[in-house]
């Protein structure tokens, strides 16, 4: 990433998730304390949509995922997190796969000795509130948290391009280009789409190839923070893709 990229990545009003972040996060400081709550919220949807595909259940995935984010929040769990690990969000998986296990090794315990569960985490059991769950989210658990955290690297990276629009007074433009920006659009449609902006079609092809250009190198800077020591993005690029389209 050049200097004139990071620094414009740096100039958005939300915190890239680096590695340095994540250090940072482990820190028993106000720092520290921000860096962890940034990474909480950057992160959650994924966390969520894995957990809604294990259960089967809304309202005990929420309940899951603020339990494990409190436990993040309080600063145990982040501490088991190494750059040379590799990637930020296999850590990330591992860690709740960990902390669903646990919950439910505990509520087994507690049946055991007779105590009463806070959460039912028998997906199975009867009176549990069955999810009608989407198409896409037949696959596997794993399948479905890759695919949310996708999402969530293409949601950062157009928050950023929109902060730097904003920055050039040029916010609206990018608002309407954004469905060619994230593939939600036909060819067709960009000769109206010109028209409205007053640019002539040719003007209209120029600045979305130039804010698509600008867009994947954002992209790439947002997966390049997640990545260890030896990641590749192209491989992480590939990878997001790859779960996009699953």
């Amino acid at each position: 990433m050049t200097s004139t990229a990071s620094q414009k990545l740096h100039a958005a009003p939300f915190h890239t998730t680096r590695w340095t972040r994540v250090c940072l996060a482990k820190a028993d400081s106000e720092d520290g304390r921000r860096a962890l709550a940034d990474l909480c919220d950057a992160y959650y949807e994924p966390v969520v949509a894995y957990l809604r595909r294990v259960f089967r259940d809304a309202d005990a995935a929420r309940e899951m995922s603020h339990a494990f984010f409190a436990k993040m929040l309080a600063g145990g769990t982040i501490q088991t997190a190494a750059q040379e690990r590799g990637r930020f969000r296999f850590y990330l998986l591992g860690a709740v796969k960990h902390f669903v296990v646990h919950q439910r090794e505990s509520e087994a315990r507690l049946k055991r000795g007779g105590g009463l569960a806070s959460l039912s985490l028998d997906a199975d059991a009867p009176d549990s509130a069955a999810l009608q769950v989407p198409e896409d989210e037949r696959s596997s658990p794993e399948a479905v948290f890759d695919r949310q955290w996708a999402v969530t690297v293409l949601e950062r990276a157009m928050q950023a391009l929109d902060a730097e629009c904003k920055s050039q007074g040029k916010l609206d433009l990018v608002h309407q280009l954004r469905p060619w920006l994230m593939g939600e659009s036909g060819y067709g449609d960009q000769s109206a789409a010109a028209s409205s902006l007053g640019l002539s079609l040719s003007a209209m092809k120029a600045v979305i190839h130039r804010l698509r250009s600008r867009f994947r190198q954002l992209v790439k800077a947002e997966i390049a923070g997640t990545l260890g020591e030896d990641g590749s993005v192209e491989d992480e690029m590939r990878s997001l893709f790859a779960a996009l389209a699953s």
